[in-house]
This record gives structure tokens, sequence and C-alpha cells, in this order.
């Protein structure tokens, strides 16, 4: 009975721990559902002047328009885009009346890396940003070849002399390019495959506690005859 009595303690308090991480992950699901709401809401929100003072912590995904002028010079940065393939994202300088700053284009395939592309005065909607791009792992630019492999903002920004400020149109700003605008599909949440998971785990715990339990009281019966 000992025996018995402590797989069953055991085994619902496993049980109890497995469940309990499952909660949880739904509770952080409800909450990250929640955040990419609010993400979405704030991207395609009206379009708003550029603010004087631009800060990562407040202004990321803020919609914002510019006018100027695009400025000439170029930084391609290696890209991969779904049923496309590999290409680069155009990084150039757009400069206002009072402040130059980074503008992302969007892509173009890897043929047309050294096309000619509009630049001069226009007018581009989009949204600020500050991708999270760079670990141990990604490789210095190829100064060289004009090759980046991550939108690093204070790099690019001191590559061309601008602000290290992103703006990630939106509008076109030429036939040939195609803008990637932000959204938030690229945003983690694996909270239900999580839950999912524990919950799975819980039924197998709860399984196997089942067979030990009935295992050893039949071998308790089986002694006792």
């Amino acid at each position: 009975m000992r025996r018995i009595l402590f797989l069953l303690i055991f085994g619902l308090a496993g049980l109890g721990v497995l469940l309990s991480l499952g909660i949880w992950q739904v509770q952080r699901l409800a909450w990250k559902q929640g955040v990419l709401a609010e993400i979405e809401s704030r991207i395609s929100a009206e379009p708003v002047a550029l603010p004087l003072q631009v800060s990562e912590q407040h202004d990321k995904y803020l919609p914002v328009t510019i006018s100027g002028d695009l400025e000439p010079g170029e930084i391609h940065v290696l890209v991969s885009v779904k049923q496309v393939g590999a290409g680069y994202r155009i990084i150039q300088s757009f400069s206002t009346e009072d402040r130059t700053i980074l503008v992302d284009r969007g892509f173009v395939p890897t043929t047309a890396k050294q096309a000619d592309r509009l630049i001069g005065p226009m007018e581009i909607t989009g949204n600020l940003h500050w991708p999270d791009e760079i670990d141990g792992y990604t490789p210095e630019p190829d100064i060289d070849e004009n090759i980046w492999f991550a939108r690093d903002v204070p790099a690019l920004a001191a590559a061309l002399g601008t602000e290290p400020v992103l703006l990630i149109a939106r509008s076109e700003t030429d036939p040939n390019v195609t803008p990637l605008p932000v959204d938030a599909a690229g945003i983690p949440n694996d909270h239900l495959q999580y839950a999912v998971t524990w919950f799975g785990l819980a039924l197998v715990w709860a399984a196997m506690t089942g067979y030990f339990l009935w295992r050893n009281r039949a071998s308790a019966k089986s002694g006792e005859q």
C-alpha cells in the first residue's frame, strides 16, 4: 500500500506541474495575441510627421510620412523572400529639410543588384523600425561587394552618414523595387505549440501513472494469493 500511495502522490504531483505549465502557456498565448493585435493596430494607423525626437522605445512601428530627397548611394542587405528567392533590401539615405534618415525601400532580386533606381524628390510612407537581426553568428558586412547580412541600424547610419533612424517603406519608391512593409507576422508566437506539448505530456504522465498503479495493485493482489 505504501508503494501504491507513493506512486499516486508522485503521479498527481507531476500531473499538477505539467497541467500548470500548460495553463501558463495558454495565459501567455492570450497575452501575446493582445500584444500582436496592439502592434498590428499601431502599424496600420494613420501616418504622422516624423517626430523631432525619435526613440526606439516609444516610436517602434510608428507610421510616418516623409517628404524630401532620396540620396544616391545604396546599401544592399541580403534577404530571402518566400516563393521568390534570394535578393537584397535596398537601404538609402533620405534628406528632409532639416535631417537625414535611413529608408528601407524594399526588395530587388539578385539580378537587379546593380540596376539603376529612381532617386531624388519623393514622398515616402512607412513605419519606423529597429530590426533585431544581429547575433553572434551574423557575419560582418562585405564592404567591397556591398553585401550586408543584417539591418544593423547604427552601423547603417554610420555608413551612410544619417541619424540612426530607419523607415521601412510601405509605399512604392520605384517600379522595380518591391516594398517589404513591417508586419507582425515575423514576431514569434509559439505559446499554443508549447501549451499543446505540456498538455500532451500531462496526458502521457496520467496514463503512465494509471498503468503503474494498476500494475502494482495487480502485483499486490497476486502476492496475497
